[in-house]
Order: structure tokens, then C-alpha cells, then sequence
């Protein structure tokens, strides 16, 4: 089994190679625009049925065979991610002004949307750290990239299958599958850590690692009231910043997420240990808070953590299993006891029964660990053959 991972890779054209890339870019999507609005046309057929109603066009727009066959393609995955949305609901329900308005017209693609390249088209040169790429001016050589050792090892022993180019404000970047093996499962845990996620504490564990959110908090509160006042502002020039910073906060976010996985998981590997992570699917649904609290429910990016999480674990040869935190947060670790009453604030943990004191996040993460090793252990006797 292998992991998929995307690496990011800056690509450094001179003038005229990054005028070249940036009218590829502008040309493909827009004749991606075009296949989007014959497919919408034509009731959205088959790939096989949409290439013979556009590909002879695309070949006449000067796109090379390879480039014409992965717009049709980009524009197909498009509309099967719409009908995917729609299924589960995102677009709200039927009826809803979200969902006619996303039915009622065809696909679009912005000018600088990714497109794909396959091996055809483009050819990796790693230790000059260049690559040689298709373009509507012709092929063109020696284009300079830039990474990180790692990334560019991860490149040179992993990549496999497709990479897209994008441009994003004004600079090019090569996006390449690496499928990295997993390093084997350790089938025999000397026990789980727990890992407790919230918003003022990122994660807790039963190990005493704790990530304060204090100053993530504080950086998405810096970001939300520097938006309001450009957003007031309505001027050309605050409309260009807000674009310009628009990514910050998930950039920001992403990077810090990375960190804790990273530590959770190195710590994990070193002492032999499964994580149990709580399964925290439909919270934002199931909780009811305050107006000025709701920024924070839905700013909170636990869904991202635990995937950073999982990955990490997979390569790492970490079981990684969910478990289900009902109580956690009222059940007292020490001897069981359930009360709602036990959770006497955020902070603190206090058993009505046995009078055993603790943070409560704490507690929380020693309640996960015990359940994971349940999990794990019903998992493994469930995986035992039946006895003839």
C-alpha cells in the first residue's frame, strides 16, 4: 500500500517562458469553458460521447492531442464533483437558490485554473532542478524549479501519475502525485494515546502533549477584523489586498496543523503507540452555540487535523483508529463515573464520586486512549478466524 501525497514545486520561467505558460493557462480554460457549455448543452454526456462534440475543435483551438484530451477530462470530473455536491446536499436542499443557480448554467473555469499535465507533456530533469513542458507556443526546455531537499527527493523516488500547473498571484507552481509506500502497521501497540481536539486546546493527549490555540485563535481574530475594515472600506485598493491575503489565514492554519500531527505522531512512533482520535463527524450539525461563538465552531479546522493525522500515521506504520467521544468529556477517568455535573467549567474536571481533579481535556484524552485500545481489540478479535 502507498500514500498519495501532493508536492508543491515554484517554478522560476524567465519572460518569455512565463508568457508562454501564462497563455497556455488562459487558452485551455477557456476552451474549457467552451467543452462546459457544449456538455451542458448535450445533457452532460459520457467522456466518450463529449470528446466526439469537441475534440476536432479543441485540436483547431492549437491545442496538442494530450492538452485536448485532459480538458474534456478536467471538464468531465467537473461536473461529476457538481453532482456529487449536490447529492450530499452541499449546495442546500431542492428548491434552494444555491442549487438553481449551480444547475442552471454551465461549469466555468478561471483563466489561471489548474490544468493537468501527464508524461507526455511534461518531463522532470532533477538534478538540474528543471523541467520541460508543453505549451500552446510549442515545447519549452529548462525551466527552472525550486523546492526543498526533501520535497525534491520525495519528487526523484515517488512521483507517479499527473501534476497540475497553476498560477496563483502571479507565480507558477508545478502540483505532482507522489504515492510514498507505508512503512508496515504495528499490529501490537504497547497502548493508544488519546488525542482530545478542541478549539482552545488544538489537541490534547494522553501523553501530556498539549497544543494551546491561543495563538492560532488570536491570528484568525487578527484576520476576521482586518476583512471587516477593508471590506468597510469597499475601496479598489482594499479589494486588492483582501484578494492578496485571502489565503493567509489557511495557509497559517494548514502550517500549524502540520506541526501538531508531526508531533503526535513522531511521539506516538517512538513509544510503539496507536492513536485513538475522536470521531467528530457532523458536530458543526449537532451543536447549538451563541452568535458571537459561531466564528469559532465553523472557523475550527479539526476535520483537517485529523487527516493530517491519519496520513502521517500511515507512512509512519502508527494504527490510527476513531473512536466515538460520547461522555468522554463527563466520564471520570479514574473510576468511571458519568455525571454532567463533573465538567465544572471548561478548564476543569472534578468527579462527584471520587473527587479526582484534573483539566478537562486531560481527562478527555485518557477516556480516548482507553477506548481506543477497546476498538483496536474488537478490531483484532474481529479479523481472527472462526475456530473450526
Amino acid at each position: 500500500m502507498a500514500v498519495k501525497l501532493v508536492t508543491q514545486v515554484k517554478l522560476m520561467p524567465e519572460a518569455d517562458q512565463a508568457a508562454a505558460l501564462r497563455s497556455t493557462l488562459r487558452t485551455v480554460n477557456e476552451a474549457a469553458c467552451w467543452v462546459s457549455a457544449v456538455a451542458f448543452e448535450q445533457g452532460v454526456p459520457r467522456e466518450y460521447e463529449l470528446r466526439k462534440h469537441t475534440y476536432t475543435e479543441l485540436k483547431a483551438r492549437g491545442l496538442g492531442a494530450q492538452a485536448a484530451q485532459h480538458v474534456i477530462r478536467k471538464t468531465r470530473d467537473a461536473y461529476t464533483a457538481l453532482k456529487a455536491n449536490i447529492r450530499a446536499g452541499n449546495l442546500g436542499k431542492p428548491g434552494s437558490k444555491r442549487r438553481i443557480k449551480a444547475e442552471s448554467k454551465p461549469v466555468t473555469f478561471r483563466p489561471e485554473a489548474a490544468q493537468p499535465y501527464d508524461d507526455r507533456c511534461l518531463s522532470w530533469q532533477y538534478d538540474q532542478q528543471t523541467v520541460s513542458i508543453w505549451t500552446t507556443a510549442g515545447r519549452i526546455k529548462n525551466v527552472r524549479f525550486a523546492c526543498s531537499p526533501g520535497a525534491l527527493r520525495t519528487l526523484r523516488e515517488y512521483r507517479k501519475g499527473e501534476a497540475d500547473l497553476i498560477e496563483r498571484d502571479g507565480v507558477f507552481y508545478l502540483v505532482a502525485v507522489c504515492e510514498v509506500p507505508e512503512a508496515p502497521l504495528n499490529e501490537d501497540p504497547a497502548g493508544f494515546v488519546g488525542v482530545d481536539l478542541g478549539i482552545i486546546n488544538i489537541a490534547t493527549t494522553s501523553t501530556g502533549y498539549r497544543a494551546a490555540g491561543r495563538g492560532l485563535n488570536r491570528h484568525r481574530k487578527r484576520q476576521l477584523d482586518l476583512r471587516r475594515k477593508l471590506q468597510a472600506k469597499g475601496t479598489k485598493s482594499a479589494k486588492r489586498l483582501l484578494k492578496k491575503r485571502s489565503r493567509k489565514e489557511a495557509r497559517h492554519t494548514a502550517n500549524v496543523n502540520h506541526v501538531v500531527s508531526k508531533t503526535i505522531v513522531t511521539a506516538a512512533e517512538r513509544t510503539g503507540s496507536g492513536i485513538a482520535l475522536e470521531d467528530l463527524t457532523g458536530i458543526r450539525g449537532r451543536v447549538r452555540l451563541r452568535k458571537d461563538q459561531r466564528t469559532s465552531l465553523h472557523s475550527w479546522s479539526f476535520q483537517q487535523l485529523g487527516a493530517f493525522l491519519e496520513y502521517k500515521a500511515r507512512r509512519a506504520g502508527v494504527p490510527l483508529v476513531y473512536v466515538d467521544p460520547a461522555y468522554t468529556s463527563r466520564q471520570c477517568s479514574e473510576c468511571g463515573h458519568i455525571d454532567r455535573r463533573n465538567r465544572q467549567s471548561q478548564a476543569t474536571f472534578a468527579c462527584r464520586a471520587c473527587g479526582f481533579l484534573s483539566n478537562a481535556d486531560d481527562n478527555a484524552s485518557r477516556n480516548l486512549a482507553r477506548k481506543g485500545v477497546t476498538v483496536w481489540t474488537a478490531g483484532r478479535e474481529s479479523r481472527v478466524p472462526a475456530t473450526p
